[in-house]
């Protein structure tokens, strides 16, 4: 057992482009000293991270490992590793991001009701696409007429999405300061991005992918060739140990938009299919897991309430790191007793418990990121 080096500052730590406030919990080499990289990465095959993102994070989607292993080989200067990169969040405040693409209808109402967006995305391609929702059984065609609308729109030059974009954000704001209903849009949405990236195609990607709202606790999870971005709250986030993330907007970071169009999985789905729902941890009734479809991680969320003097943090067959997010506690395990408060960060062996004596003025929440074997 080990206190995180960074531990206390978890939560204040400004880490990517003044944008995002978080940290770096597990083997991320840019926030780990070196002795404690080597331990972390040589028993733990997940990154865990707080974040609290005040500006939106860039339109991205992660490769599977045969495509991460081809990026890498072709350009390891943006692609510096050959691993895949499935994440999760989790919400600690109300949390709003983008995820998948949305049902098809709504697509289509979007394209019908703004019609900027319909002569960015061309009229060809906006009728093949709502021809597609006459027969719903014909995924295959759905699909393909989904994945060129959204190729229409990404590779649009410059000129064009620029000239449709600035007609969009001149009308909806006129419309807001005469007191009109601008959700038609999702027009506060669109406004927000645009006044953090101006001109930026991704402010276009609202009409194409759900906004999920999550609410503290409730979780997403975003597998290989999923899109979506980080708009607003804080979390915590697991994910597999990569750095492959392909980007095509709301970003000043490098962008490869034809790599993006042809690895999502244009599977359209309500945003409610986007929650990730945790079950019971058997013989811990304070305890939810979070564990998703592959076995790079899993994350426990534990929330103890002020009226248990003590708590087990049981052992488990992999090394985890537990983060205490509120309340105060101390520890008794093998090794001497510590003092945990908001931001305090154990690394904890397999196999090893950890008793911890609760303070009785607050609830304590902890989040213990894992693998379950």
């Amino acid at each position: 057992m080990g206190t995180h080096p960074k531990g206390d500052a978890l939560i204040t730590d400004n880490r990517v482009n003044q944008k995002t406030l978080g940290q770096w919990i597990a083997a991320h080499p840019d926030c780990l000293g070196s002795n404690v990289r080597e331990v972390f990465q040589d028993q733990l095959p997940f990154l865990f991270k707080v974040l609290s993102v005040r500006l939106a994070l860039s339109i991205q989607a992660h490769p599977d490992k045969a495509l991460a292993k081809k990026l890498h080989a072709q350009f390891p200067q943006h692609y510096p590793d050959d691993n895949h990169k499935p994440e999760m969040a989790i919400a600690l405040t109300p949390f709003r991001g983008l995820c998948g693409f949305r049902p098809i209808s709504e697509i289509v109402g979007f394209l019908q009701g703004i019609p900027e967006f319909r002569a960015l995305i061309g009229q060809d391609a906006a009728q093949q696409l709502e021809s597609s929702t006459e027969d719903p059984s014909k995924e295959v065609e759905q699909k393909k007429a989904l994945q060129h609308c959204f190729t229409c729109m990404m590779q649009s030059s410059k000129k064009e999405f620029a000239e449709q974009l600035n007609l969009l954000v001149q009308r909806v704001t006129q419309q807001v300061q005469r007191g009109e209903d601008v959700s038609y849009c999702i027009g506060s949405l669109l406004l927000k991005l645009h006044s953090q990236f101006p001109g930026d195609i991704g402010c276009f990607a609202i009409y194409f992918l759900n906004v999920v709202t999550l609410q503290p606790g409730e979780a997403m999870y975003l597998g290989a060739n999923e899109p979506h971005a980080y708009l607003e709250g804080d979390c915590v986030e697991c994910m597999a140990c990569s750095d492959n993330t392909v980007r095509a907007g709301l970003t000043p970071k490098f962008i490869d938009v034809d790599t993006l169009c042809a690895m999502l999985t244009y599977i359209p789905a309500p945003a409610a299919d986007k929650l990730f729902t945790p079950s019971p941890v058997s013989g811990d009734p304070y305890a939810l897991l979070y564990n998703p479809p592959v076995p790079d991680f899993s994350v426990i969320k534990i929330e103890v309430p002020s009226s248990v003097s003590q708590y087990l943090v049981a052992p488990l067959d992999s090394a985890s790191i537990l983060l205490l997010v509120r309340g105060q506690a101390s520890s008794q395990g093998s090794h001497e007793s510590l003092s945990l408060r908001p931001g305090t960060v154990l690394f904890i062996s397999a196999n090893e418990s950890i008793t911890l004596s609760v303070e009785p003025s607050h609830n304590l929440l902890l989040f213990r990121a894992c693998c379950v074997l």
